[in-house]
This record gives C-alpha cells, sequence and structure tokens, in this order.
C-alpha cells in the first residue's frame, strides 16, 4: 500500500482515507479471489466477533458455506461449545440447514426465528430433523407467509400439500440446481437423499453456491473456530474444544499485549494441538512482536473501534483503526503472520481499506447481529420494526453471563468496573435481513475495490492499493443523497 501524497503523521481510521483508482487489467468482479490465504481455508476475508450476540453455531455454520469464518465466544460453556462445534460440522455443505418447527408451533412461534420476507421457509414435520423423511414433511411453508398469518395460526393449517423436492444424487452443479428449484415451481425445497431431508434450498441459495465457495476442512466439513479466555484451566479447554473438531483457536482478551496472556498463548501452543491460534487484542508493532514470539499465529488488531465497546471513552485508551491495521500487518509479514481487523467497519468501504492496510482478514460484530441467523431471537418494537438485542463483552450483561456462577459480592464487584453497552437494539435491514444478503452487499462492494486497484488477489490488492486522505466534507460527498432530497 501507498499513500497519494505525503504520509501522514497522525493515526487514521477508515473515514480519513479513500482509495485511488489505478489502471486495472481486472475487467470483473468475479475474476477477484478473496481468499485471505491465513491459513483458516476461509474463501472470502471475513470473519464473525466472538460476541455473544453475534456468533452462535447457526451464524457459524452459515458463514463458513459462503466461505467465511465464525468464532464462537468464550463465555459458552464448555459444554455448549463443544455441542455447538459438532453441531456445525455435521451440517450440509452444498444446501441450507433445514428450519423445521412441529405442526402445532404457531406463525408468532416462527415469527422469532423468521421475519416475513422471501428466500426462506419453514419445513413442517413432527419428526425429527435429524433422521427426516420426506414422507414425515407436511409441507413448507414460505418465510413470506408469516406475514399475512394470524399469529396464533398453526403451521400445521398453512403446510398444504406434498413438499416439492429434489434429489442430491441428481445435481450435477450449483447452476443445475437452480434450474430443478426454478422447474419445480417452489420457493423452498427439500434436498433428498435416499428419501431423508438432508437440506433445503431456494433459487437464491443455489445461485450464491455459483458465486461462493464454502470453507471446510480436510474433510469436507464446515469450518469453525472458538475462543478461549486467558484465565482459568486454558489447556484443558483447548484440548477440549480441539477434541471437538475446531479448526482455530482464539485466544481472547481486550488487553491482548500482556504478561496473562502471553502465559496462555504458550500453554495453548506447547499442546501442538495442530490447528491455528490466533491472539488478541493488540494495536501496535510491539504487540505482535510479542504475542507472535508466544505461539500466536494470527493477530486481532482493535482496542476501541466496536460500536458497542466503550473502551475509548472511558480509558481514552486505544488506537484509530486504519493506522492500527497497517503498522501491525506489517509487523506480521516480517515475522510470518497474519492480522485480522477487528471493530470499526460499518461498510463495505471499511471492508477494502482494512485489506488495503495489509489485513488478511476483517472481524465484524455488530454488523452481523442484525441478522437472522445471529443469536436470540427475533424481536418487535412498537411500530412493527424488527429487531435484536446486542450487547458489548464487557457490558454488565456480559459480566453476568461470563461471572454468573460468583457469590453475589465477587459478582457485585466485576459489575463495578463493566464497559460497554448492555443493551442495544440492532434492527434487521428489511433489504438485507438474513447473513448471506450481508454478505452479498460486503464481498460485492470489495470485489469492485480490487478491480478499481487493478488487483485479483488479496496481496495483490495491499501492494497496489493507493490511499489518499480526506477531510469530513470529502468523508460526507461519499454518502448518497437522502431519497427524500
Amino acid at each position: 500500500m501507498e499513500f497519494y501524497g505525503e504520509q501522514p503523521d497522525v493515526d487514521l481510521t477508515y473515514s480519513d482515507v479513500f482509495l485511488v483508482p489505478r489502471r486495472s487489467s481486472v475487467t470483473s468482479r468475479l475474476d477477484v479471489d478473496l481468499s485471505p490465504g491465513d491459513g483458516t481455508n476461509a474463501t472470502i476475508p471475513l470473519v464473525s466477533a466472538n460476541m455473544n450476540s453475534v456468533t452462535g453455531a447457526r451464524l457459524a455454520a452459515t458463514l463458513a458455506r459462503r466461505g467465511g469464518l465464525g468464532v464462537l465466544p468464550q463465555d459458552m460453556p464448555l459444554q455448549e461449545l463443544d455441542a455447538a462445534i459438532r453441531w456445525v460440522k455435521a451440517q450440509p455443505v452444498p444446501w441450507d440447514t433445514p428450519l423445521v418447527l412441529p405442526p402445532e408451533a404457531t406463525v408468532a412461534d416462527a415469527s422469532r426465528l423468521l421475519p416475513a420476507t422471501d428466500g426462506h421457509g419453514i419445513v413442517v414435520s413432527a419428526a425429527a430433523p435429524a433422521a427426516l423423511k420426506i414422507d414425515d414433511v407436511l409441507g413448507v411453508v414460505p418465510a413470506r407467509r408469516l406475514g399475512t398469518a394470524l399469529p396464533d395460526a398453526r403451521l400445521g393449517d398453512l403446510a398444504r400439500g406434498r413438499a416439492a423436492s429434489i434429489d442430491a444424487d441428481d445435481v450435477e452443479s450449483a447452476r443445475h440446481a437452480f434450474d430443478l428449484i426454478v422447474g419445480a415451481g417452489a420457493e423452498t425445497v427439500c434436498v433428498l437423499h435416499h428419501g431423508f431431508v438432508v437440506g433445503t434450498l431456494s433459487s437464491r441459495t443455489a445461485l450464491r453456491s455459483t458465486l461462493y465457495r464454502p470453507a471446510v476442512d480436510d474433510d469436507g466439513r464446515l469450518i469453525v473456530a472458538a475462543a478461549v479466555g486467558i484465565n482459568g484451566d486454558v489447556a484443558a479447554k483447548a484440548q477440549a474444544l480441539a477434541a471437538a473438531g475446531v479448526d482455530l483457536l482464539v485466544v481472547d482478551t481486550a488487553h491482548g499485549h500482556q504478561e496473562g496472556m502471553l502465559r496462555a498463548l504458550r500453554t495453548v501452543s506447547e499442546l501442538d494441538l495442530g490447528i491455528p491460534i490466533a491472539a488478541g487484542n493488540v494495536v501496535t508493532a510491539e504487540g505482535v512482536h510479542d504475542l507472535v514470539a508466544a505461539g500466536a499465529d494470527i493477530l486481532k488488531v482493535g482496542v476501541g473501534p466496536g460500536a458497542m465497546c466503550t473502551t475509548r471513552m472511558m480509558t481514552a485508551v486505544g488506537r484509530p483503526q486504519f493506522s492500527a491495521v497497517l503498522e501491525t500487518s506489517e509487523a506480521a509479514r516480517i515475522m510470518g503472520a497474519h492480522v485480522w481487523a477487528d471493530g470499526g467497519v460499518r461498510y463495505p468501504r471499511d471492508v477494502a481499506l482494512a485489506l488495503a492496510a495489509g489485513a488478511a482478514s476483517v472481524m465484524i460484530g455488530s454488523w452481523f447481529a442484525g441478522t437472522i441467523e445471529a443469536p436470540g431471537e427475533l424481536l418487535a418494537d412498537d411500530d412493527g420494526k424488527v429487531y435484536k438485542e446486542s450487547w458489548g463483552m464487557a457490558s454488565t450483561k456480559a459480566v453476568h453471563e461470563r461471572f454468573g456462577r460468583l457469590d453475589p459480592y465477587e459478582l457485585a464487584r466485576k459489575e463495578l468496573f463493566a464497559e460497554g453497552i448492555s443493551s442495544s437494539r440492532i434492527y434487521l435491514d428489511p433489504l438485507r435481513p438474513g447473513l448471506e444478503d450481508l454478505l452479498d452487499m460486503i464481498t460485492s462492494g470489495v470485489r469492485s475495490s480490487f478491480t478499481y486497484a487493478g488487483a485479483s488477489t488479496i496481496a495483490e490488492f495491499h501492494d497496489r492499493a493507493r490511499v489518499g486522505l480526506q477531510s469530513a466534507a470529502g468523508y460526507e460527498e461519499g454518502k448518497a443523497l437522502p431519497v427524500s432530497w
């Protein structure tokens, strides 16, 4: 990366900079390879943050199916983490995971899982999802039907007629699957193998399969990561997660450049589990050097840029994210490591700028919290707008989840030092309510950034990216005008 003009003597964040177009021989966005090359097997440079309100098993599986990596949070009890990892590993790769509800479930029940939107469906059956025969399926209720039915209407009454289906053995390619679905005249079809339902598919998800490559392990299963803290029996937890099949461990704490982190990293590294280790968070070259020396393969970079984070206002500690990524990625490259830019992204442009600064991947938190697949139920405000709750990982709510088993006195002491937002409504975008809708928007924008720079890979993009400085007015100029203008 090079600066367009003189290199600044102040730290910069994403809104301070812009990408300058260059002569390019890349003629199509589809000619761009977004694989991060950081040893994770991901095929797009997007990682979901290990936040309780962001990454659960459902989101991790969906993200991996489109090439990204989900990091399950360290606050989940070990048994739940084990179950979540094994569940992700058991999910279909070419098909969507079926959402199965019993016939007595109501529209209100279903609406807590799905909004009334196109491209999704509910398989109605009283049988267990793990061994579901097509003969047990009463039908598939399109999610958009939830917007026109009464809340107390039973799904069994809405599911009329045999569910449309295709046989997995008949599918020659993703394009062929698309044609089969169109030919079936259904919004969502069941995918069968020897008469059992192994997945569902819509024309939109079949189309996405022609554009994305799933992120899979050596056995062809979806990849998933999990986080551990730096306290307690870190070795035992890391070994248990590895035994469950996790593909990457994240040793995580807010202030990663500390002795506790270095001890935990050495402990995990010396286990020689055969999987990459990410660690953080840091914002300096010095922090990168120390964590890599202790065993980290990937560094999480960012202190204070997250939407739920109040660290900078509470402590004055942190660093503008673009400059933090720029410095740490160069230090990591010299040591043979990689950087994940963690936090501060609000638009696809920010993802592109993080990659330009040298990040291999970009971690996304609150942006993904407002999706169908994120943990938690869908809620509606007084105006009927759908949202999910989100909270910071140092907030009072997170403290309760992490230390809820402590005696009241010790818990009260920890509450005194909580930081971050405990509850925030993250509204679902009506046009992009699902994780995959956001992935389409983000990767489309980033691919275009690459074509403007004349780069077909992340490495080329970092080499060719030319970045200029802009005023606040320049940043505002780049925004679209309001529709009411």
